[in-house]
């Protein structure tokens, strides 16, 4: 009898070690798992401030192209409007990193804050 409980307290202990190292092996997994979502956080945004920028500066170089041909101002429009974009790119860009705070919202007249203007 005194085998039996030697062999039952030497599966115990092999199997308290195989618990012990499957818990080291899920810790190391759920650490790779949270650095890889923090990469693909960081990767949407930067996606996400890329296509803001790139629209904005896309957005200023069609409309300046549009009113140079049907207005004749060429390369006037083309060239205002193409900064003016860049500058609402680096704008947006700004923003979304959160280094230049959003604009307040605007009230509407009569919206009863009690000043009776």
């Amino acid at each position: 009898m005194d085998n039996r409980e030697d062999s039952l307290e030497e599966r115990r202990k092999r199997l308290s070690a195989q618990l012990a190292d499957r818990k080291a092996g899920d810790a190391v997994e759920a650490k790779r798992e949270a650095q890889s979502e923090e990469s693909r956080k960081g990767m949407a945004l930067g996606f996400k401030i890329s296509s803001e920028f790139i629209s904005a500066v896309a957005v200023g170089a069609i409309l300046g192209y549009g009113l140079d041909y049907y207005a004749g101002t060429s390369p006037w429009g083309m060239i205002i409007l193409l900064l003016l974009g860049f500058c609402a790119g680096v704008l947006n860009v700004l923003r979304s990193v959160g280094k230049v705070a959003e604009p307040p919202p605007l009230r509407k007249k009569g919206s009863g804050d009690g000043a009776g203007h």
